[in-house]
């Protein structure tokens, strides 16, 4: 669990990125349903609600905009789960009561659906659609990798690991580095100009990082996804996160 006096604050920067350009509350709780196997149907709502608090914190960590949306959600999860610690009633009154999980259950497999729909839509070839420079020319292109895209939880994820190691390495931490989100975002298009390649995220921070970089490097990240220069993407769900020149 993360401390509540979080070890980072971007106290020296404004900059802030704000989660409707990426990801909501029923996509936070899909991917904590897929990635810990549970059933949908079924859903474990007091380990939920703890993962989903701690996402939230570490989220608040990275100056990422919490919208009321995500706020709601969790008071949602806090109500379904006192529910859920009532007395259990008898057979007889459970099948004419409601299971408190239902229409959270019901929301989540709408919102699935929807999204499946959204993304065979997205797949579908389109005449000019997504016209841009591209930052490698076809000809310096590696070959296409197996690749799912990641989302903004798989980064999440990728930068706990990678501030755990930093954790174990705070010796190293010996003066504040000055990088700006900026100055990260010129340093990765640069890198990948050079490697024409994927390249795995935690090699866009080197091993010594400080914590206060690889927050940068994680927003830098996220500012070149909205501004769709790079895709971030895996071999399979939940595997290593990948980056590439869009």
């Amino acid at each position: 669990m993360m401390s509540e006096n979080s070890f980072y604050a971007e106290e020296n920067s404004p900059y802030t990125v704000r989660l409707e350009a990426f990801e909501g509350p029923l996509d936070l709780l899909l991917h904590l349903i897929q990635k810990n196997e549970m059933d949908i149907f079924n859903i474990p709502i007091a380990l939920i609600t703890e993962q989903y608090l701690e996402y939230l914190k570490w989220m608040k960590t990275l100056n990422l905009d919490i919208a009321g949306d995500y706020l709601l959600m969790a008071s949602t999860l806090l109500h379904i789960k006192s529910r859920m610690l009532l007395p259990q009633p008898s057979v007889e009154e459970e099948e004419e009561g409601d299971d408190p999980r239902a229409e959270l259950v019901r929301r989540l497999l709408e919102y699935q659906k929807y999204k499946m729909a959204a993304t065979e839509l997205v797949q579908r070839p389109m005449l000019d659609r997504d016209v841009f420079i591209r930052l490698i020319s076809t000809e310096e292109r590696a070959p296409e990798e197996e690749r799912i895209e990641a989302n903004l939880f798989d980064l999440i994820d990728a930068f706990r690991k990678a501030i755990e190691r930093a954790k174990e390495e705070s010796f190293h931490e010996v003066i504040l580095d000055r990088l700006s989100v900026e100055d990260k975002v010129q340093e990765i298009l640069l890198l990948l100009q050079k490697e024409k390649r994927s390249l795995p995220f935690h090699l866009l921070f080197h091993e010594q990082a400080s914590r206060r970089v690889i927050v940068i490097t994680f927003l830098a990240v996220l500012e070149l996804v909205k501004m769709k220069w790079i895709r971030v993407f895996q071999a399979a769900p939940f595997e290593t996160i990948r980056i590439s020149p869009v």
